[in-house]
């Protein structure tokens, strides 16, 4: 089972999403024992946005291409052979100013590509990655899930990958981390909890 980790938070060891994200892919080993792992760093390794040098790129032959472009196409392609490889993906998204880290949004803007992971049909829009699981690792200094001021965080990553195909999609949240280190760490032991759960049931 191929499994891609994807990290996006810019506090290296001292984040909540990483941590948990790493603990989600430690308990999916130990669960399964032919999980292979790609991991990929957005905020140590970011991905260039989506911009109008990208089309270009991706519209110019390979052999006309200049260095520069060649980078392009092949960071939209390497990033989308990953997610299109990848039985499972875990995402580790803290939420910055009520929505998602820019470094993750460059990220799905590469793997949301139509004719790859959808298309439009006749019938409307057609998702072509059902099959996928998805664990995406939600933390927030804020109580924000359920409430207006989460839709641009955890309700719109589940309207992305639910429009690409991906239904079967689980959140391990951690909120009010700013609240103060009690709340802090009682959030994270629940969030631990429901990790070490999940896949004691697996």
């Amino acid at each position: 089972m191929k499994l891609l980790h994807i990290d996006s938070s810019i506090l290296g060891d001292n984040s909540a999403s990483r941590q948990l994200s790493r603990d989600v892919v430690e308990a999916w080993k130990a669960a399964e024992a032919d999980v292979i792992v790609t991991y990929r760093d957005l905020a140590a390794d970011a991905i260039s946005h989506f911009s109008a040098q990208t089309l270009i790129a991706a519209g110019t032959s390979a052999e006309l291409r200049d260095a520069a472009q060649k980078h392009e196409t092949d960071l939209s392609a390497s990033t989308m052979a990953e997610f299109l490889a990848a039985d499972a993906v875990v995402i580790a998204a803290p939420m910055y100013n009520f929505t998602i880290p820019t470094q993750l949004k460059a990220w799905i803007d590469r793997i949301a590509v139509a004719g790859q992971t959808f298309r439009y049909t006749e019938a409307g829009p057609e998702g072509l990655c059902g099959g996928k699981k998805l664990v995406i690792v939600s933390t927030s200094g804020g109580l924000h899930a359920g409430q207006p001021s989460g839709v641009a965080h955890e309700e719109y990553l589940k309207l992305l990958f639910g429009f690409l195909g991906i239904t079967d999609i689980e959140f391990v949240r951690a909120e009010g981390l700013a609240y103060g280190d009690e709340m802090r760490s009682k959030a994270i032991s629940e969030a631990k909890l429901q990790i070490s759960e999940q896949f004691a049931a697996a």
